[in-house]
């Protein structure tokens, strides 16, 4: 019997002390699930090589193609395809001695048919039919264009893509992530699904110019329906080939790395898609082979499958599928989907109104075990790696080591932040913005778990709401974005929409991310060809001329975000402990405090402007501005000057002129 401890997560937290045995049994669990696996594999990198021996592989001793396939409750599989006229019935797969099922094609009889480009499936007989699947490690999937049938292809060129990369070095991406969450099939301006190519020739500069060191890319897993967003993943080991090839997604990504760009991949693990055909879904007959069966295995919200992440083989799967994205495409990292919904039973349909319920009350612990050991891969296949978690439930230790009494991740994504701004935009007006709550919101977050802060990512892009910019300005930035006429409904917009996010990247987190476009305020929402809007294009797109026409505000606030990014990154704000209030004035609206070595100075007033506006500072000296908000290359009205210096007097204080809606970014010279 192991004497129980009090991990140094129970200890700093006062709140958790009386729940100090059960994080104590939690990381028992991470820890004896780890040996059994490093007994029997050796370590949970070996553990991760199914990808290596199910699916196809060619083998040299044996001088041929092998084909292997989990299905333990089918009655037989045969494989098909292009090399055999796709009869269904010729190619008989025998069970090997471990139980899988298995077929070897001898290379001198197949190397004129079995090619590379060509399609295959297997066909499998089981409780629920004969039917024609495609096998679960395929590495591409192609579709038909006048079908509309998937299959799988069999990818392996003659010549292997050659990286670039060795000398790229993630570790200041890490220290203080600027992530640029994007989607390579709408990132384009025309209307049309973009390309790996075009998003390596056309963004990736964009993303380098605007400061961002860090690019979340989502949808890359193959999905058989577009306007999913990539979220009812079929194939789990295929890129999607609808942007192009693996190769050409190796491109893309080799080319970021060129570029010091780091690359994270939106990996989705908390369901998978529930066709039949395309998926995972019932592969061997059975409801139980990869998720859990009847209710259990079913998501409503998202009519989705539901992995059983404590059967052994379904863990395998998983883990591998993490191990093969990081050696095989070089991915730093991953920012984890719906990790809430992974962690409990009941998907974070709860209010969590006490820590019982993270502990106690619905946690799936075959889920959080499955967690820990993925972070346990991730860092171990490379220590520069970059794990974040999408979690609303506040989960305690979730972004703290293993041994601290955590689950793992580096960071969790800061989900309150951008739920505060809609909330606020939506139902008060401006002189209602309460002070206190912003403070409150923004900068209460764990102090040893790491956040990333955002205003707003797809989830608040997608159609059925709208992005920050097109809260502020709706119909206006039709209009009267350019800088040729006035608008007082644009002038508001672009002031807060500034505002909204340096208060955002200064006090919210240790890291920050932006959805590709929001920086310059793009307009409208996203929506993906659908029947409802006549499979049009026109939403899933990014305008890129608005940002590159001068005259227009869109430019002036891309200019915003790159300065207010390279002074975050140049003065290691996010690397710095968490921000201290200096000053709050309800009434006025006026929020002051220092965080690193600036001090950041908002008004949000509707209407007033302050004269010699007098606050105390934490050191002496003399103070310069060095980002107004009000410059007029933000699309500001010059009200400030930015050539004065700001002494302190005797008391530390400092007088300046603070015109309404407006931020500024003091130094100490």
């Amino acid at each position: 019997m192991e004497k129980k401890q009090v991990l140094p997560l129970a200890k700093e937290e006062d709140w958790l002390k009386e729940y100090s045995e059960d994080i104590y049994e939690r990381y028992l669990r991470y820890k004896h699930s780890l040996q059994d696996i490093e007994q029997a594999y050796g370590s949970v990198l070996e553990f991760a090589r199914a990808h290596e021996y199910y699916g196809v592989h060619f083998d040299r001793l044996r001088n041929g193609w092998i084909y292997r396939e989990w299905a333990p409750k089918a009655y037989n599989l045969f494989l098909m395809g292009d090399f055999n006229h796709w009869d269904r019935y010729s190619h008989p797969m025998r069970k090997n001695h471990r139980g899988d099922w298995e077929i070897f094609l001898p290379y001198d009889d197949y190397k004129d048919s079995f090619l590379h480009g060509s399609k295959i499936k297997v066909h499998v007989e089981g409780a629920n039919a004969a039917l024609d699947r495609i096998p679960a490690y395929i590495r591409k999937v192609v579709q038909d264009e006048e079908s509309h049938d998937f299959a799988g292809q069999l990818w392996f060129p003659s010549e292997p893509f050659v990286w670039s990369d060795h000398d790229f070095n993630p570790s200041d991406n890490l220290l203080q992530p600027l992530i640029y969450e994007c989607h390579v099939g709408m990132a384009q301006e025309k209307a049309g699904v973009g390309t790996y190519m075009e998003f390596a020739e056309n963004i990736l500069p964009r993303i380098k110019e605007a400061g961002y060191n860090t690019i979340q890319m989502m949808a890359i897993m193959e999905h058989p329906y577009y306007g999913s967003f990539g979220y009812h993943v079929s194939n789990f080991f295929s890129p999607s080939s609808r942007f192009g090839t693996p190769e050409e997604l190796k491109f893309l990504i080799n080319k970021a790395h060129q570029l010091g760009l780091s690359v994270v991949m939106d990996i989705v693990h908390s369901h998978a898609v529930k066709n039949v055909n395309e998926g995972l879904n019932e592969f061997d007959g059975s409801d139980h082979q990869y998720f859990h069966p009847g209710e259990r295995g079913y998501h409503e919200g998202w009519d989705s499958k539901l992995f059983d992440y404590g059967k052994k083989e379904v863990k395998q799967f998983l883990l591998s599928n993490i191990r093969y994205w990081m050696e095989e495409f070089h991915f730093d990292g991953f920012r984890w989907d719906g990790v809430t919904s992974i962690l409990y039973l009941h998907h974070g349909h709860v209010t969590f109104d006490n820590p019982t319920k993270y502990f106690r009350e619905g946690v799936d612990w075959d889920a959080v075990i499955y967690l820990q050991l993925a972070n346990k891969l991730i860092h171990d296949f490379s220590r520069q790696a970059l794990s974040i978690a999408e979690e609303v439930s506040g989960m305690p230790g979730l972004c703290r080591r293993h041994e601290d009494g955590g689950l793992g991740f580096d960071f969790r994504l800061g989900m309150g932040i951008p739920d505060f701004w809609i909330k606020t935009l939506k139902h008060k007006p401006d002189e209602h913005w309460d002070m206190f709550e912003m403070w409150h919101e923004l900068s209460n977050r764990p102090k040893k778990e790491r956040t990333i802060a955002y205003a707003e990512s797809h989830d608040q892009a997608l159609v059925g709401d709208k992005s920050i910019a097109f809260w502020l300005m709706d119909k206006e930035m039709y209009t009267s974005m350019t800088k040729l006429q006035s608008s007082l409904v644009v002038d508001r917009g672009v002031a807060l929409h500034k505002m909204i996010r340096l208060i955002t990247i200064a006090l919210g987190g240790e890291g920050y991310m932006n959805f590709i476009g929001n920086e310059f305020g793009h307009p409208e929402w996203v929506d993906f060809p659908r029947e409802g809007n006549d499979w049009s294009y026109q939403y899933a797109r990014r305008q890129w001329s608005l940002v590159d026409a001068e005259h227009l505000r869109y430019h002036d606030l891309n200019a915003w975000d790159r300065d207010m990014v390279s002074l975050v990154k140049d003065n290691f704000v996010l690397m710095a402990p968490h921000a201290e209030q200096l000053f709050l004035d309800p009434e006025k609206k006026i929020l002051i405090f220092k965080r690193a070595n600036l001090v950041f100075i908002f008004s949000f007033n509707v209407s007033d402007s302050f004269f010699g506006y007098e606050f105390e500072v934490p050191e002496a000296g003399k103070y310069r501005i060095i980002l107004n908000s009000d410059n007029k290359k933000y699309s500001g009205f010059e009200r400030v000057s930015e050539e004065f210096l700001y002494p302190t007097d005797k008391k530390n204080k400092i007088k300046l002129y603070l015109p309404n809606r407006t931020t500024l970014v003091l130094k100490k010279e």
